[in-house]
């Protein structure tokens, strides 16, 4: 009788005797793996929710943006200049406390505020000028000259102006007369564009005025002081005993 040998339950004893040369083992498995990885198919890296959604936003930003408008450069604004010519009626002076000339209104009943358009030069008797001051319209005045010669002023002082000598409006609380009104008001002091402020109050029974040398000076002629009345706007000696 022929026996035949049942085959062996353990499934690895085929594995137990390795055919491959101990000096080409190595080698083999090394080339092994590498072939099979060649013929792996290829995949693309896995992208996150946040990096899609970036990457979103940059196309979104590129394909519409704008190019920044780009404004040509503005200048300083230019140093206002006085709106008219110099006029001979507009021109104002100070030589001394007795020869001096004001901007005042030329229309009787005429608010200051209301003659910066029309106001004329008035000035002290034996200036030369076409306007004189009634008598007794200036009852004290006083000069006073910077060391520098930035400024020369004339101080009204309060009390030695009677307003009841002028066409005044009744109870005027005064107003401001400057370089670019009225229209070519000068200083001969500074000439034609210098600064220059004026102050009138003849409720307070005064006046100011100062002339300065160079344009646009708004330290020692502050024309935004048109509002605080003369001893704000030219400092100075407003209290006399007497009449000059």
């Amino acid at each position: 009788m022929l026996v035949v040998a049942g085959r062996s339950t353990n499934r690895y004893q085929d594995l137990a005797v390795d055919t491959i040369p101990p000096n080409q083992r190595h080698n083999e498995t090394l080339a092994t793996r590498t072939s099979l990885q060649s013929k792996k198919p290829h995949r693309s890296p896995k992208k996150g929710t946040k990096q899609v959604a970036r990457l979103q936003r940059r196309f979104y930003v590129a394909s519409n943006s704008i190019a920044p408008t780009r404004h040509p450069r503005v200048n300083a604004a230019p140093t206002p200049q006085p709106p008219g010519p110099s006029s001979v009626s507009t021109t104002v002076h100070i030589t001394s406390a007795s020869d001096f000339t004001l901007l005042l209104p030329s229309r009787d009943g005429e608010y200051i505020s209301e003659a910066k358009s029309d106001a004329t030069a008035y000035c002290t008797n034996g200036s030369g000028c076409q306007n004189t001051f009634p008598a007794g319209f200036v009852t004290g005045a006083t000069i006073s000259e910077a060391s520098d010669g930035s400024y020369i002023q004339a101080s009204k002082i309060t009390g030695c102006l009677d307003p009841g000598k002028f066409q005044f409006a009744q109870d005027d609380a005064g107003g401001q007369m400057d370089v670019r009104f009225p229209n070519g008001a000068k200083c001969t002091f500074g000439g034609y564009g210098a600064s220059s402020i004026e102050q009138v109050e003849p409720s307070a029974n005064r006046f100011c005025l100062r002339c300065c040398a160079s344009a646009n000076d708004q330290v020692n002629c502050n024309s935004h002081n048109d509002k605080a009345g003369c001893p704000v706007a030219v400092p100075g000696i407003y209290d006399f005993d007497g009449p000059d």
